[in-house]
C-alpha cells in the first residue's frame, strides 16, 4: 500500500504567540470525531474542493513559526491551505501594536502583560462555528461539545480505513444538517429548527456566511454579513459578534451581550454597570476589541482553571 501523500510547510509569526493558551481554546470547544488537541498538536479532518485529508499543526520548538502538516489527496492544496491555515491560527497579527494599545487601559493593562501573545483563534469555517454557537446557546461549553458531537454521528461522514480516531469524521455538510433527522438529540424544537433553518439557508445559498477573502466561497463585506445572519431565526447579536470574531476575522468584533465578559466590566468598574456605560468604555479598545475579548475570556478561564468564556 502507497503512503499518503503528504506535505509539511511553515508559518512564520510575530512573538510572542501564547501556543498554549491557543491550544486550550480550541481543546476545550473541539468537536468530537472531527478534530482533537494532544500533545501540544491541533489535529483536524479537512476536505477542500472535494479532496479530503488531516491537518496538523504544531508550534515549532526553537523557531518563530508553526509548523503545518497536511496528509492526504488534499495535500495538493497546500498553497491554499496555507493562507487558509494562517488566517485560521491567527499568525499575522502583530501583539506588540495590539499590546501597545490595549495595555493603555487600566483594566487591560495587567492581562496584556500577563499574556502579551494572545491570539483570536479563529476557525476552520464559519459555518462549523455557527453550527456550534447555535447548539451553545444556554449550555456550558462542556454540553455543548457533547451535543455538536451527537450531530457529527448524525449527519456528518466517517472517513473510511482512517488511522486516527480522533479525526476520522467529516463534519456535517449544509445539505446533511437541513435533511438530518433530530429528533431527540438533546435540543430544544426550536433550537433545532434554527439550526436547520441556517443549514437550509446556507446549502441553498441565500445566506453566504464564509469571511469576505475566503477563497472556498467568498463571503459579502461584515455588515451584510451580520444582517444575513441576524435575519435567521434564532440567531442574536452575541452569536454575530462571535462568528465576527472568530470566522471573519473583524478584530473590533465585540460580543458585548455575552454574561462572562458584561461580569467581569462590572466587578471591575463600578461605573460599568449599565451597558452604556460598558459600551463606553469598550469603545477605548477598538479597533482591537476583539482582542480584548480574549483577555477578558482567558484571564476568567484562568482564574477558573478551565475552559470558560466564548
Amino acid at each position: 500500500m502507497n503512503a499518503a501523500p503528504e506535505v509539511t510547510f511553515e508559518l512564520r509569526f510575530k512573538a510572542p504567540y501564547d501556543w498554549p493558551r491557543v491550544l486550550r481554546f480550541f481543546a476545550g470547544r473541539a468537536t468530537p470525531g472531527v478534530e482533537v488537541v494532544e500533545d501540544g498538536v491541533y489535529r483536524r479532518a479537512i476536505e477542500w474542493h472535494g479532496e479530503t485529508g488531516t491537518l496538523a499543526v504544531r508550534r515549532h520548538p526553537r523557531r518563530h513559526c508553526l509548523v503545518v502538516t497536511v496528509q492526504g489527496p488534499v495535500s495538493r492544496h497546500a498553497d491554499a491551505l496555507a493562507a487558509h491555515v494562517a488566517v485560521m491560527f491567527d499568525v499575522g497579527a502583530d501583539p506588540a501594536r495590539i499590546g501597545d494599545h490595549l495595555g493603555r487601559d487600566t483594566l487591560l493593562a495587567p492581562l496584556v502583560e500577563a499574556a502579551p501573545g494572545l491570539r483570536v483563534p479563529g476557525a476552520w469555517s464559519a459555518f462549523e462555528l455557527v453550527v456550534r454557537a447555535i447548539v451553545g446557546q444556554q449550555v456550558s461549553v462542556k454540553a455543548a461539545t457533547t451535543l455538536i458531537g451527537r450531530l457529527v454521528a448524525r449527519a456528518g461522514a466517517r472517513i473510511e480505513d482512517h488511522a486516527h480516531d480522533g479525526t476520522a469524521w467529516r463534519f456535517p455538510t449544509p445539505a446533511a444538517l437541513a435533511a438530518a433527522d433530530l429528533n431527540e438529540i438533546g435540543m430544544p424544537g426550536k433550537r433545532v429548527a434554527a439550526l436547520q433553518g441556517l443549514a437550509k439557508a446556507v446549502a441553498s445559498g441565500a445566506v453566504r456566511i464564509e469571511r469576505p477573502d475566503d477563497p472556498r466561497a467568498p463571503g459579502a463585506d461584515f455588515a451584510t454579513l451580520r444582517s444575513a445572519l441576524l435575519a435567521l431565526p434564532g440567531i442574536g447579536p452575541w452569536t454575530v459578534e462571535y462568528i465576527a470574531m472568530r470566522a471573519w476575522r473583524d478584530a473590533d468584533a465585540w460580543p458585548a451581550t455575552d454574561l462572562v465578559l458584561m461580569q467581569w466590566l462590572s466587578a471591575r468598574d463600578a461605573s460599568c454597570a449599565r451597558p452604556a456605560a460598558q459600551h463606553a468604555r469598550t469603545a477605548r479598545w477598538r479597533p482591537w476589541r476583539a482582542y480584548a475579548a480574549m483577555h477578558l475570556w482567558n484571564e476568567t478561564a484562568d482564574r477558573a482553571a478551565g475552559a470558560r468564556g466564548g
